[in-house]
C-alpha cells in the first residue's frame, strides 16, 4: 500500500509534462488550514503543488551515479512525509521543512544502498522561531506519525491495480511491480531491475515510461 500511494504521484510527475504551479500564500495557508481540520483533498494538492520542490532538490544530487527517476520516486516520498507532519505552530516555512524531508529521504536512500557515506543529523538546525531558537527536526517531526497510516487513497489505490491487471502487458505489469515495490516486494532500482529481466537499463527506463504513461492516461481518463 505505501508504494502504490507513492505510484499515484509519481503518474504525475512523470507523465503531465509539466509540475503543477507553485501555491501562494494565501492558498498554502488556506489549503494547511484545511488540512488540519481533516481535509485529505486539501494535503493532496498541497502534496502535488509542491512536486517541483523535489524535483529542485533533486538536481543537487544529480552526479551521485543514481538515476533521475529513482532520485525523484524517493524525494517525493519525503515530500509526503513533509506535508503529512508539517505543523505550522513551530514558525518554520512548509517549503524549508519540506525540502529538508525530501534532502533527509534521498541520503537515507544512499545509506540503505551502502553506495555514499552521507550523514543526516536529525539535530542539525533548520530554521528559526519567532523567537529566533533554532528549530531541528527534532523538534518538529512528530515521533508518532506514519506516512503510510496517513495517506487515504485506497479507492484510487484500487483502480491502479486494477489497471495493472488490464492496462498493461505481462513485461510491462513485472516492470511496474519491481520498480515500485508492489505486492509485497522490495522497490528496485531500475539497473537492479534490468539486471534481474537480462535486458539493458535504457529499455527497463523505455517499458516503465510507457506503462507509466498508459496508466496515467486510463486513470485520467478512464
Amino acid at each position: 500500500m505505501a508504494i502504490s500511494n507513492i505510484l499515484y504521484f509519481i503518474l504525475h510527475v512523470t507523465n503531465s509534462g509539466s509540475f503543477p504551479r507553485a501555491l501562494s500564500s494565501r492558498e498554502e495557508a488556506e489549503l494547511l488550514e484545511k488540512f488540519m481540520g481533516g481535509d485529505l483533498k486539501a494535503r493532496e494538492t498541497l502534496i502535488e503543488h509542491n512536486l517541483r520542490l523535489v524535483a529542485h532538490v533533486v538536481k543537487k544530487y544529480y552526479d551521485t551515479g543514481y538515476e533521475t527517476d529513482d532520485l525523484i520516486s524517493i524525494g517525493t516520498i519525503g515530500l509526503i512525509k513533509a506535508i503529512s507532519s508539517y505543523n505550522n505552530s513551530k514558525g518554520t516555512k512548509l517549503a524549508t521543512y519540506a525540502a529538508k524531508c525530501i534532502e533527509n529521504e534521498i541520503l537515507m536512500y544512499f545509506r540503505a544502498q551502502k553506495k555514499v557515506s552521507l550523514d543526516v543529523f536529525i539535530n542539525d538546525p533548520i530554521d528559526t522561531d519567532k523567537d529566533g531558537n533554532e528549530l531541528t527536526l527534532l523538534d518538529i517531526i512528530p515521533s508518532d506519525f506514519s506516512i503510510v497510516d496517513d495517506i487515504d487513497k485506497r479507492m484510487k489505490i484500487k483502480k491502479l491495480r486494477e489497471y495493472l491487471k488490464t492496462e498493461l502487458n505481462d513485461r510491462e505489469r513485472k516492470i511496474i511491480i519491481l520498480r515500485y515495490g508492489l505486492n509485497g516486494t522490495a522497490p528496485l532500482p531500475q539497473r537492479e531491475v534490468a539486471k534481474k529481466l537480462k535486458i539493458s537499463r535504457s529499455y527497463v527506463s523505455r517499458i516503465e515510461k510507457k506503462a507509466l504513461e498508459k496508466l496515467y492516461d486510463k486513470y485520467e481518463n478512464g
